[in-house]
C-alpha cells in the first residue's frame, strides 16, 4: 500500500487467496494461471471505481501496487508470478464471479506466491538502446 497512485487516489483492494479450492478454480477462467495449482497463495490486485473513477488510473495504481509486491515477495524468499487480468474483459468478469467482487471493483491482475522449486538466476533484462539522454 506504499505504491504512489494517480492522484493519490490509494483506489487499490486487495482479495488474498488461501483457500485450495479457489486457487484450483482459477486456470478454468484464466487461460495463463495454471501455476495457481500448485501456489501457496494469491493476490487478486483490484481497483475501485468509487475512490477512483478512471480504469486507465485504476490499471496504473494497480500496477504500482502489484510490482511492489513481486518485489516484497522476492525480498521474503518467495516466488511471484504476475497474471494479467486488465485490460481482457471476459478475464475480469470471470474474477469478478469467482471471487464475487461488487461492480465498482475491477480486477486488474492477480499474483500468485509460493516457494521456489529451484533457485533461478537473476535475467539481466537491460537494454542500453532503449535508454534516451534529453531527446529520442
Amino acid at each position: 500500500m506504499q505504491a504512489p497512485s494517480a492522484r493519490n487516489t490509494q483506489s487499490w483492494h486487495f482479495v488474498v487467496i488461501t483457500k485450495r479450492a479457489l486457487l484450483d478454480k482459477i486456470p478454468q477462467v484464466h487461460p495463463y494461471a495454471e501455476m495457481a495449482r500448485q501456489a501457496q497463495a494469491g493476490i487478486l490486485v483490484c481497483g475501485d471505481l468509487d475512490i477512483e473513477p478512471s480504469v486507465e488510473y485504476n490499471a496504473l495504481n494497480c500496477a504500482a501496487a502489484t510490482q511492489n509486491i513481486l518485489l516484497a515477495a522476492h525480498d521474503k524468499g518467495l516466488g511471484a508470478v504476475w497474471i494479467g487480468i486488465h485490460p481482457r474483459e471476459q478475464r475480469k468478469q470471470a474474477m469478478r464471479e469467482l471471487f464475487e467482487l461488487p461492480e465498482r471493483i475491477v480486477p486488474i491482475s492477480l499474483i500468485m506466491l509460493g516457494h521456489p522449486a529451484d533457485e533461478s538466476t537473476p535475467v539481466n533484462r537491460f537494454e542500453k538502446d532503449r535508454v534516451h539522454q534529453n531527446k529520442w
